[in-house]
């Protein structure tokens, strides 16, 4: 392979066919300099594990193995060229680079520049437990890839479950109380609003937890400095985030209110503003430093942190977003009528420090992409979490004690599906790169294939959906001890809980594969778009499937609460 450039700004990479560009013009000094110091190299099929090309680096090194010989080949490409080659990658599976000459050999993956004719086939070998690169600068080099034990992730994945789940039961138990305070009473809206600020806030702290895990196991937390940069700018972004969602959450639950002929009231639209802001501002920014802190724990001693962060993310999340509106929405409420100006202050302060979070994430080469980008998703999930939260109003009026479980199914499903969603995206950014799908990789196949046998990830969802069903046994005995008032569990209830739990995980899993696969194929960072989906999918249909368990032990006139 030969680096010799067509003029001397942009750089033509000639493939081990020898083929030669079309510019015949190009100048023979700099190409006769060229060829002098690296060796032309034809007739070779090169396989190349992973090829990462940062942004912030001038020169590359390439390691070309094959059956027979290794050449080392030094390239330095201007900045402009590896834009266009990364802007002009194709997928594989018989298409034809500049010269006509077929991608895909042997249905490898290909890497093909349209701005040049070399042509790359990768043969991976990919594992979704990936170690950390021993590389310091995380962008490729020599990988060790351990095969992680199944007990070993299990382990990982239990502790922080279990503490989710009995985190889920206290919010329940916590919305039970909510309820019937003045301020739910009188402003019916923050009642919509439960489910999706729980939502939101799930959303944001899962999404920096998978981007600092991604990074982690790409070994880019060696250097004190970067990992400042990285926690700055992401939990900047972060309040960007939660300010902005919370102020379109608010509107959606004035609206919602409005259709529901609750009509508009000015003072109680300020409520909802001031509070969904101080609700998801607050709980991110308690829950952010959490999580940093057990990514870089788990990292340091060499622990899985997809595993960890994630679930921790929603393990105590739910019941301190939930009691943070409550005190936040009560007291508002005692001052709305007498203090009013509180609010307003507060509103302001937001405002104020909003440019001031903005300039921080727009300086962070972290964060700044995410900004301009990661928006759509936020606000989508916030659209699907209202909707479990308007399932969650009719279903409290309708069935009793129906509260207490609606936190615990919409957590542990989303907590299940994130770590998976997790691994994915962070094996896919360890092993391919973005608008590639790896060579083992499909987008649609059958729920046995990725659930059970086949897949890459089906290890993974086949332990994920084992503990899904114990778990959630445990949790609704728990739930059960917990909940107050004239109710008695049952085993029609039981059964009819589990199963619908258990068909909204594979539900869940499954939508995971798809949707992740696709958004890597049109290049969309999974990291920063994919859990907002998956954790309001699992709200809303959390909350429509519990509420089928609840019509049928009605149906069966075995309901789980009596008056």
């Amino acid at each position: 392979m030969v680096a010799s450039p067509d003029s001397e700004i942009e750089p033509t990479l000639i493939n081990g066919t020898g083929l030669t560009p079309i510019n015949n013009n190009r100048n023979n000094n700099v190409s006769e300099a060229n060829n002098a110091n690296v060796g032309r190299i034809r007739d070779q099929v090169f396989n190349i594990p992973r090829v990462t090309i940062p942004n912030d680096k001038d020169n590359y090194t390439l390691k070309f193995d094959n059956t027979d010989k290794k050449q080392n080949v030094d390239i330095n490409p201007e900045p402009v060229f590896v834009k266009k080659v990364a802007a002009g990658l194709k997928t594989p599976g018989g298409q034809m680079d500049k010269k006509g000459t077929p991608d895909g050999v042997n249905g490898n993956g290909s890497l093909s520049s349209g701005s040049s004719i070399v042509t790359i086939s990768s043969n991976t070998v990919l594992d979704p437990d990936a170690e950390r690169s021993k590389d310091p600068s995380g962008h490729g080099g020599n990988k060790n890839i351990r095969n992680e034990k199944w007990y070993h992730t299990i382990l990982q994945v239990s502790v922080p479950f279990l503490i989710a789940g009995m985190g889920t039961i206290g919010a329940g138990r916590v919305l039970t109380m909510a309820k019937n305070m003045p301020a739910f009473i009188e402003v019916p809206q923050l009642l919509i609003l439960t489910t999706a600020l729980q939502g939101l806030k799930g959303n944001l702290d899962m999404c920096l937890a998978s981007r600092l895990c991604t990074q982690a196991n790409l070994g880019n937390m060696n250097n004190r400095r970067e990992i400042i940069k990285m926690i700055v700018g992401n939990i900047a972004l972060v309040q960007i985030q939660a300010i902005v969602a919370a102020v379109c959450l608010s509107l959606f639950g004035m609206g919602v209110g409005a259709i529901n002929g609750n009509g508009f009231e000015w003072n109680h639209a300020l409520l909802l503003t001031v509070s969904c802001m101080c609700t998801a501002t607050s709980s991110c920014f308690i829950l952010d430093f959490v999580m940093i802190a057990v990514i870089i724990i788990s990292y340091k001693y060499k622990m899985n942190p997809d595993n960890l962060a994630t679930p921790l993310a929603a393990s105590i999340g739910d019941v301190v977003s939930i009691s943070i509106l409550s005190a936040v929405a009560s007291e508002f409420y005692n001052r709305l009528y007498i203090e009013v100006w509180v609010l307003y202050i507060v509103l302001g302060m937001y405002l104020v420090l909003l440019p001031i979070w903005i300039i921080i994430v727009l300086k962070n080469k972290y964060t700044k992409t995410v900004l301009k980008s990661g928006w759509v998703p936020i606000l989508s999930a916030l659209l699907i979490s209202g909707g479990g939260g308007l399932v969650l109003e009719r279903m409290i009026d309708s069935y009793k004690g129906s509260e207490v479980f609606q936190p615990v199914i919409n957590g542990i499903g989303g907590n299940l599906v994130s770590v998976q969603a997790s691994r994915m995206s962070t094996m896919m950014h360890q092993s391919s790169i973005l608008g590639i799908l790896p060579s083992q990789s499909k987008i649609c196949v059958t729920p046995w294939h990725a659930l059970l046998v086949g897949s890459i990830y089906a290890k993974t969802a086949r332990l994920l959906l084992a503990m899904a069903v114990p778990g959630q046994l445990i949790f609704v005995f728990v739930a059960n001890a917990l909940n107050p008032g004239n109710c008695k569990i049952h085993a029609y209830f039981v059964f009819f809980y589990v199963t619908v739990s258990f068909i909204q995980v594979m539900l869940l899993l499954y939508t995971a594969h798809i949707i992740i696969h696709a958004m890597w194929r049109c290049k969309i960072d999974p990291d920063n778009s994919a859990i907002p989906y998956l954790t309001a999918l699992g709200d809303l249909s959390g909350s429509l499937l519990l509420a089928l368990a609840f019509f049928f032990i009605y149906l069966i006139q075995r309901p789980y609460c009596f008056d």
